[in-house]
This record gives C-alpha cells, sequence and structure tokens, in this order.
C-alpha cells in the first residue's frame, strides 16, 4: 500500500516536486537559475595632473582637478602661494614670452605649463595718428587682456617701452581690468586721431636671462597653435573639461584662417574663438545658418554679415592654395 503525502497527494513515480509541482519521468531538470550578475563598476576617469613652473623661475609644481581657465590659475596660485590675480597669462613647454605656445582653450596631456606674472608697471603717452595702432590683442580668459602681436612700422613699433605680452591694466586712467580682448581693441579703435591717450601697461616678470628682450611676433602659419599629443584637456567656459581627441590638421587650418580674419576685422587673435566658430560653421548649411548659429553661442560680437560669409567660404569653401 503507498503511502499518502501530508495533503492526500501522492507525487508521481520517479518524480521530485519541483517548486511544488510534480515532474513527468524522464523530464530533465530545468538548469540552475542564474546568480544576478554585480553591476559594473563605472569606469574610472584618468588622473590628469599637469606639471607647472613660474616662468621667471621657481621650483616645479603638479596641478590637476580644474575645468577652466580661472581654476588653472587658482590651482597655479595655490602652488606657489601667489594670488591668482598675479598671473598674466600662461604659455606651453617654453618660459618665453612666445605666443604662439600661448595657453588658450586646449592642454595637451604631455604639456608643461609656465605661468607668467606681474612684474613691473609702465605708463606710455600714445598719439593716435592714424586710425590702426599696429596691435593685436588677445586675453588670458581671467580679466586681463595684453598684447599678442604688434605689427612692423606701426605706431606701437615705434615707441620701444611696449612689448608683446604686456597686459593692458587702463587707457586714460580707465581701468580695463575684466574687459575682453574685443571690448577693448573696439575701445583702441574709438579713440580720436591727433589726441594723446595714456596706456597703463604691466609687463610679465623677467629672469635675468629675459631682461631687455622685446619679444616680437610675426605672422606665422603656426600662429595660436598648441604643441599636443593625440589628446588634449579642452578647457571651456562653460560645463566641465572635456577630454578630446586633437583637432585634425584642416581643422587647425581653419581655424588659422578665422584666426586672421579676426585680426583682420577686429584687430584681436583668440585660437579657441576662431576653433569655436569652424565648428558652428562646419554643422551650418549655409551663411544664414552660420549667422543664425554665431548669434546663439557669441551674440555679443555682433558680427557684420561681411565678416560671417568670408568665416563660411574659408572653412568651407576654402580659396585653391588655402589648403
Amino acid at each position: 500500500m503507498q503511502r499518502v503525502g501530508r495533503h492526500g497527494r501522492q507525487p508521481p513515480e520517479g518524480g521530485p516536486l519541483e517548486n511544488g509541482v510534480g515532474q513527468e519521468p524522464g523530464t530533465p531538470e530545468p538548469p540552475p537559475a542564474e546568480a544576478p550578475t554585480a553591476p559594473r563598476a563605472p569606469r574610472a576617469r584618468p588622473r590628469l595632473v599637469f606639471h607647472t613652473q613660474l616662468a621667471h623661475g621657481s621650483h616645479t609644481g603638479r596641478i590637476e582637478g580644474f575645468t577652466n581657465v580661472k581654476e588653472l590659475y587658482a590651482k597655479i596660485a595655490e602652488v606657489f602661494d601667489i594670488s591668482p590675480t598675479e598671473i598674466l597669462f600662461c604659455t606651453l613647454n617654453t618660459h618665453k614670452v612666445d605666443m604662439q605656445k600661448l595657453l588658450g582653450g586646449q592642454i595637451g596631456l604631455e604639456d608643461f605649463i609656465f605661468a607668467h606674472v606681474r612684474g613691473e608697471t609702465k605708463e606710455v603717452e600714445v598719439t593716435k595718428t592714424e586710425d590702426a595702432l599696429g596691435l593685436t590683442i588677445t586675453d588670458n580668459g581671467a580679466g586681463y587682456a595684453f598684447i599678442k602681436r604688434i605689427k612692423e612700422g606701426s605706431i606701437i613699433n615705434r615707441l620701444q617701452t611696449v612689448c608683446v605680452g604686456d597686459s593692458i591694466e587702463a587707457i586714460n586712467d580707465h581701468t580695463i581690468v575684466g574687459c575682453r580682448h574685443y571690448e577693448v581693441a573696439r575701445m583702441l579703435r574709438e579713440l580720436p586721431r591727433a589726441q594723446p591717450f595714456t596706456l597703463r601697461l604691466v609687463q610679465p616678470k623677467k629672469a635675468f636671462d629675459m631682461i631687455g628682450q622685446r619679444t616680437r611676433s610675426s605672422k606665422s602659419p603656426g600662429e595660436g597653435r598648441v604643441a599636443t599629443g593625440k589628446e588634449t584637456l579642452r578647457l571651456r567656459t562653460q560645463g566641465p573639461a572635456v577630454l578630446e581627441e586633437g583637432p585634425s590638421p584642416s581643422e587647425e587650418e581653419a581655424a588659422r584662417r578665422v584666426d586672421d580674419l579676426l585680426e583682420s576685422y577686429m584687430g584681436i587673435r583668440d585660437s579657441e574663438l576662431a576653433s569655436t566658430m569652424v565648428e558652428v560653421a562646419k554643422g551650418s548649411p549655409g551663411t544664414d545658418q552660420l549667422a543664425r548659429g554665431l548669434d546663439s553661442v557669441l551674440g555679443e560680437f555682433a558680427f557684420p554679415p561681411e565678416f560671417v560669409a568670408e568665416v563660411w567660404a574659408a572653412v568651407c569653401h576654402p580659396k585653391e592654395g588655402q589648403e
């Protein structure tokens, strides 16, 4: 006599109970339930550490964790126990006042950062005998506009006390600290002719081997480029820094052409601004769309239509021989 289960039901012969349900004889057992997989750990961001020195001489420091130029200056200032406002600009891989090595919006992962700090203050009187002074101006992204180029034979070229790398602190005792380079260029253009004005300048602090050096920057295809490796850290005015591949040769050439146009139209050079304009132009099918795109991201510049057309042509339809 067969024994009946506790609840009066007998399991089928040869069929064990599986979760309370009888299994037919010969039926293969179901595979065991897979254990839940552990969540994959998020990929750690690479730790980006850069080496830095003061251009006039110092020990070597290490900085990391910055996302824009102001934070970069704050990190450098912390290492050398100075105020961030002491830093005029930075160059990459050279302690010299070399505008071709100027730090812009991108830093190669192998680049060495040299910070140029405030030196002597000087005042110079200028008489504007021509519309153009012969200055090309840029800024450091943190409130200081400075001279990036002096044109040979120009009004400024005849003033031996004015040098490339000098920060423009005031025009006629009106401070321009905090102004962008295009605002300073506009102020200088609007000064009346034949009326003297005063520039207050701050020169970078110099090491002994740099004293007496007057640097001039001639126009060259490499102007504004930064020596980088395959990857660069791109600093942004808004949002976090981005690790990305370096620009292609064609993109570098397009940015150089746009930078030349900025100098011709506005008296400024800005490699990061030029790169941004190239990005906008590449995503615009025509000049109207380019104008709207530039207004949306760079509206404060109020670029004239003829300038927008030249940017479009320089990026999307370069003339023969420009490539």
